[in-house]
């Protein structure tokens, strides 16, 4: 069987996230998506523990929730403020990483997202005497991404630079991106959306495909590690353009800069602000060409359906009203998300929505949608055919329907 999986995700109890992060929510939102395992996020949060206890657990270290699976995770800011996702196989697992932490264990009540004194190799080690898998989260992101702040794996986690399974892309990144980089050759990259809000414009905007015999951990387990024919067999993500971070940018203005005129500034704008590096310049002074391995999964690009009709009717916004009328009517119609952007008929979406948002769906199938890149904490701009300026890089074309495999 495939499942769609989303395993970076964050409850109410971390920073700026929504009020409506309650698994129930979460749940809906993850099945209107096409999204079918999410992680619960920060699971060293107390509150959000008992609330994860709550839910029926149908195999060891997975809960249900409606019809939707989540399984434990957390994200960790450690040493130099990098962020590292961990993934827990058991409740027992959680308490005795909990344990393992002593008088650190009172920070976690703070946040969803702990902050933790500890080096990364430390915080690996930990990880793995309790049976739980770590790796970067979102790795290349300027601020908190492991190679904003180390040159390798090793420089970051040390002897046990061997024992990480995984890497998280993040927004910003794709596959041809890590991909430049020798030493990730032998690990699975995860696409996932790392969602502060439940709707899912949020949840699931980017996602894993796997291929196992059920929707549990320890299948996951299985296919992170490439054992007994479990795999990743997609990766699901946003065109790298459309990420907060992809270009050089100032974080105050956000004027984007090529990598040698940022040098000859000195990373200083002309505005007085900051440039940070983006995730692309980052990735290409890391590696040199593209070279995927034989198990890498392909790497297709999906633009939430809600920016997409925002786009049609000639809102700013994917929040609005009338947006989430028209994305309701046809998620109502195909079932999911994914089924309408990917496979319901042109002339039912028609039916449905009108030749607007019909023929915009139609523009990202067929990959005339372009992407004016993001940078310095700025989203990306989606453009329809008609919309794009004259100098836009375009999100790639001619990619296979998610539905051809």
């Amino acid at each position: 069987m495939r499942f769609n999986a989303d395993l970076h995700i964050h409850g109410r109890f971390s920073a700026a996230t929504s009020s409506d992060m309650y698994f129930p929510n979460l749940a809906k939102g993850a099945e209107q998506k096409g999204v079918q395992m999410v992680a619960t996020g920060d699971c060293l949060h107390p509150e959000w523990l008992k609330e994860i206890r709550a839910m029926m657990e149908v195999d060891e270290g997975t809960f249900q929730q409606g019809g939707t699976n989540f399984i434990l995770t957390t994200e960790v800011e450690a040493e130099k403020r990098v962020h590292h996702l961990l993934l827990f196989p058991s409740i027992s697992s959680v308490e005795d990483f909990i344990e393992r932490l002593g008088p650190l264990s009172a920070r976690l009540e703070a946040d969803g997202r702990p902050r933790l004194p500890l080096g990364g190799e430390e915080l690996a080690q930990m990880a793995l005497d309790t049976g739980a898998m770590i790796g970067p989260a979102h790795a290349f992101t300027p601020w908190t991404g492991m190679y904003a702040h180390f040159e390798s794996l090793k420089g970051c986690y040390g002897e046990l630079a061997s024992k990480i399974p995984y890497l998280e892309l993040g927004l910003s990144a794709n596959s041809e991106y890590g991909d430049r980089i020798p030493e990730l050759a032998n690990l699975t990259f995860l696409t996932n959306s790392d969602a502060h809000s439940p709707q899912p414009v949020r949840v699931g905007r980017e996602f894993n495909t796997i291929e196992a015999k059920d929707i549990t951990f320890k299948e996951l387990t299985m296919a992170i590690k490439r054992q007994k024919g479990r795999k990743f067999v997609r990766n699901i993500g946003l065109p790298p353009e459309e990420g907060k971070y992809n270009r050089s940018a100032c974080s105050r203005c956000f004027a984007q800069y090529e990598l040698d005129r940022a040098l000859a500034l000195r990373w200083k704008c002309v505005c007085g602000g900051s440039i940070k590096k983006g995730v692309r310049e980052r990735a290409m002074e890391l590696g040199g060409e593209v070279r995927h391995p034989s198990h890498r999964p392909e790497y297709f690009y999906m633009i939430p359906l809600g920016e997409i009709i925002a786009k049609a009717v000639g809102h700013s916004s994917p929040f609005t009203g009338k947006v989430n009328s028209i994305w309701q009517s046809l998620v109502d119609e195909s079932g999911t998300e994914v089924e309408v952007l990917m496979k319901t008929p042109i002339e039912r979406l028609t039916k449905t929505a009108g030749d607007a948002v019909a023929n915009a769906i139609l523009a990202f199938r067929e990959g005339k949608i372009t992407v004016l890149p993001g940078g310095g904490g700025k989203y990306g701009t989606v453009l329809l055919p008609g919309q794009e300026p004259a100098a836009v890089q375009k999100a790639p074309k001619g990619q296979k329907n998610l539905f051809d495999y």
